[in-house]
C-alpha cells in the first residue's frame, strides 16, 4: 500500500514536508516558465523577421530571385489592372529539400507604407496561396529547388490598382519571411508625356539627365490637384534613388506640369559593367579563368576606375540580370551556380569610404556579403558572390561614412549620354478613400530621345 503524505511526515518528520514543498515550488516554476515561453517565442520569431517594405531576401539559401512582367524577361514588375498580363516570381532554394512556401499581397501607398486595408478590400479569391510549381535541379554541381508562381492567377486577383508588396514565407507563417518584392498594378486613367533634357544647372549638364513631364488627369475626379496626385520618378527601377513629386510646378487646365529647375534631375551614371557565364565550358566576355572541381569558380578580369573625362558606350541591361544556360535545355533547373570573384584595382586617390559591389542581383543593398576587401599584397579590392549561370550587370559604389549614402560616381563616372530607363508612376487618392491608386505609368528610355 503506497505511503500517504501524512505517513511520510510521521515517518520522516519535517524533512518530508520540506521535500514536498520543494517539489511544489519546482512545479510552480516550470508552469511559470511554460507560460513565458508561450508568449515570448512568437514575439522573438516576429522580431527576428520583421518585414521590410522593399525588395529583400531574408535567407542566405534563397538565390536568383526574379520578378518581372512575363511579356519580357527582366522587365519592370508592373501590369495593368484587369488585363491578361501577369507577373512571374521565381527563385531557387539551395538547401535542397522541398518546403511549404506561401505568398500573399499587401496594398501600399505611394511611399510604401501599408494602406491598412483588409485583404478582402483589394483581393479577389484567397488571401494567401501556396506555391505549387517547383522542380529539382538536374545535372548541376550545386543542388537546389526552383520555385515559381505567376500573378494574377485563378486563386488570387488584385481588385485595386496601386503598389503591392509581394510576400513569400514558410508554412503560412509571416514571421518566417523569405522574400519581399515590390510590384505594381496600374490603371490607365492618367496620361503622361515626357522628355529627357540636360540639367538646368550649367555645371551638371555633362553629367546629369533631367526629366520634364506632364500628367493629364481629365479622366479622374480630382478635387485638389496639389494634394490628390503624387508622381514617383525612378531611374532603372531603383526606388532608393527615386524622386517623389508631391506638387506640380503649375497647372494648365487638366494638365499638371512638372518642369521646375530643381526637380527630377538625376545623375546619368555610366553604363553598367557586365559579364557572361552562359557557358562554363570556355572563357567568355570578361572571364579570366574557370575552375571546375567540387564547386564551380570563376575569376573575372581585373576592373579599374572608369571616372574619366569622356563617355564610352558599351551595351548593358541597366543593372539587371538574366538566368541563361547555353549548356543545357532549361536554365531554371539545369543552370549551375558558380563562385564569381571580382577584383578592383586600388587607387590612392579614391575616398577612404567603404566600397561595395551592387546590382539587381543583390537588390543594390550595401551588405557585408558584398563589401570589397583590400588585399594589400596585390593592391586590389576583392569580393565574391555565388551566382547562377547567366548574364549579369554590376557596378562598384562608395558608401559615404558620414551620410551612409551610396555614390557610384567616384568609381564609375557620370555622363549625360548614358542610356537609362526611367519609370514615371502617377498616384491618385480618390475622394473620401483610405488608399492611393496607381492610375498611370510611362517608361522613358534616354537612348530614344
Amino acid at each position: 500500500m503506497p505511503e500517504t503524505k501524512q505517513s511520510l511526515y510521521n515517518k520522516y518528520g519535517h524533512h518530508a514536508g520540506l521535500q514536498d514543498c520543494c517539489a511544489i515550488a519546482r512545479n510552480d516554476i516550470f508552469f511559470f516558465l511554460g507560460i513565458l515561453l508561450i508568449f515570448l517565442v512568437p514575439l522573438a520569431a516576429t522580431a527576428q523577421t520583421s518585414i521590410r517594405y522593399t525588395d529583400h531576401v531574408y535567407r542566405a539559401s534563397i538565390k536568383s530571385v526574379e520578378c518581372y512582367n512575363t511579356a519580357k524577361e527582366g522587365s519592370f514588375p508592373i501590369i495593368q489592372l484587369r488585363s491578361n498580363e501577369q507577373l512571374r516570381l521565381a527563385f531557387d532554394d539551395l538547401e535542397g529539400r522541398s518546403r511549404n512556401y506561401y505568398y500573399s499581397l499587401e496594398h501600399c501607398d505611394a511611399q510604401w507604407n501599408t494602406s491598412r486595408l483588409s485583404p478582402a478590400e483589394y483581393l479577389q479569391g484567397f488571401m494567401e496561396d501556396r506555391i505549387m510549381d517547383y522542380s529539382y535541379s538536374s545535372g548541376t554541381v550545386q543542388k537546389y529547388i526552383h520555385y515559381e508562381v505567376k500573378l494574377p492567377n485563378q486563386n488570387m486577383i488584385p481588385k485595386l490598382a496601386g503598389n503591392y508588396l509581394l510576400k513569400v514565407y514558410e508554412d503560412s507563417d509571416q514571421s518566417r519571411m523569405i522574400i519581399t518584392r515590390r510590384v505594381y498594378i496600374t490603371g490607365t486613367a492618367a496620361g503622361i508625356s515626357a522628355e529627357v533634357v540636360p540639367s538646368n544647372t550649367v555645371s551638371l549638364r555633362t553629367t546629369n539627365q533631367k526629366l520634364n513631364f506632364q500628367v493629364t488627369y481629365s479622366g479622374l475626379n480630382v478635387q485638389n490637384p496639389y494634394n490628390d496626385i503624387k508622381v514617383m520618378v525612378m531611374q532603372n527601377g531603383r526606388p532608393e534613388t527615386g524622386q517623389l513629386n508631391t506638387r506640380p510646378t503649375y497647372i494648365r487646365g487638366s494638365q499638371l506640369i512638372y518642369n521646375d529647375f530643381n526637380i527630377n534631375d538625376f545623375s546619368g551614371g555610366n553604363e553598367f559593367r557586365h559579364f557572361d557565364t552562359r557557358t562554363l565550358k570556355l572563357n567568355s566576355e570578361h572571364i579570366a579563368r574557370i575552375f571546375k572541381d567540387t564547386a564551380n569558380t570563376i575569376l573575372l578580369t581585373g576592373d579599374e576606375s572608369r571616372n574619366q573625362n569622356t563617355y564610352l558606350f558599351q551595351y548593358d541591361i541597366n543593372g539587371s540580370f538574366y538566368v541563361i544556360n547555353q549548356d543545357g535545355r532549361d536554365a531554371r533547373t539545369d543552370g549551375d551556380y558558380a563562385y564569381v570573384f571580382f577584383n578592383l584595382a586600388a587607387n590612392l586617390s579614391l575616398p577612404k569610404d567603404d566600397i561595395y559591389l551592387t546590382g539587381k542581383f543583390n537588390n543594390y543593398e550595401l551588405t557585408e556579403a558584398y563589401k570589397m576587401v583590400l588585399d594589400p599584397t596585390r593592391n586590389q579590392y576583392t569580393t565574391h558572390a555565388l551566382l547562377k549561370q547567366g548574364v549579369y550587370d554590376y557596378q562598384y559604389v562608395f558608401q559615404n561614412s558620414a551620410t551612409k549614402q551610396a555614390d557610384s560616381k567616384p568609381l564609375e563616372g557620370s555622363y549625360f549620354e548614358t542610356e537609362n530607363d526611367y519609370q514615371i508612376l502617377v498616384y491618385y487618392r480618390p475622394p473620401g478613400s483610405r488608399w492611393e491608386e496607381l492610375v498611370g505609368y510611362k517608361a522613358v528610355n534616354t537612348g530614344r530621345r
